[in-house]
């Protein structure tokens, strides 16, 4: 697998930290048939980590947490669509991890999983995090503190995580390379969306490498320039 970023080696071949390392790693592990990217970070010092949007493919995800050797202390949830966190309830059970995330707003979307699983004909479980999570929040991760933005549009309740000193987000669906999450769901609001995206993420720096919930990485700098919903020409 290629890094998604030169900070960021995805499943490092190796589970031994070296001098040098970055503080964080993180894993892409692409679950269910919607191609979700479920990320494992991680505490290069402690190896600590936690697992953000299990959507499903428990198996995968397992795997992946066994070849890097990381102990995972909680699952982490950017919002309540079902290819994200669909398996998330099962899998915290059986590691016995607290779930952190997303917003309340989104328990609209948690209480309805079960009822999605079935129309998609995949396994999924409503829940209730242990703990909800709001704008300005923090979440740790061994010795990793990442910084919780509220970014509502595709949902009234997702949230992206910011490592700053590894200029890194996982953004969930609220952007991608080279376009921006769906609005046409229910309680999907797009004028939100581009004000989350632009006055949210925006300032956070061109040179944040974002992992998006489905497809490649990319930088909120390219994003300024090329994407054609939310560059500063289009927005002009």
């Amino acid at each position: 697998m290629s890094a998604p970023a030169r900070h960021f080696p995805v499943m490092s071949e190796t589970n031994q930290s070296t001098p040098g390392d970055p503080p964080m790693r993180v894993g892409i592990i692409p679950v269910t048939p919607l191609e979700q990217n479920c990320s494992l970070i991680w505490c290069t010092r402690t190896m600590k980590g936690a697992l953000i949007d299990v959507g499903g493919d428990l198996d995968k995800v397992r795997g992946a947490v066994a070849k890097v050797g990381v102990t995972i202390e909680k699952l982490l949830v950017t919002h309540g669509h079902m290819d994200h966190c669909g398996a998330t309830a099962a899998y915290a059970r059986e590691l016995g991890v607290p779930i952190e995330g997303p917003h309340k707003d989104d328990i609209f979307w948690l209480d309805r999983l079960e009822e999605s699983g079935r129309q998609y004909r995949m396994p999924a479980e409503n829940f209730v995090p242990d703990r909800w999570l709001k704008d300005g929040d923090t979440v740790t991760v061994g010795d990793l503190v990442l910084n919780v933005i509220h970014c509502p549009g595709h949902t009234p309740g997702h949230v992206v995580f910011h490592h700053p000193e590894s200029h890194f987000a996982v953004v969930g669906d609220v952007l991608f390379a080279g376009s921006i999450g769906r609005t046409d769901f229910p309680m999907g609001n797009h004028q939100q969306l581009i004000d989350s995206i632009t006055q949210k993420l925006w300032p956070l720096g061109n040179d944040v490498t974002f992992l998006p919930g489905h497809g490649p990485t990319s930088t909120f700098g390219r994003e300024r320039q090329t994407n054609s919903f939310v560059s500063d020409y289009m927005l002009a």
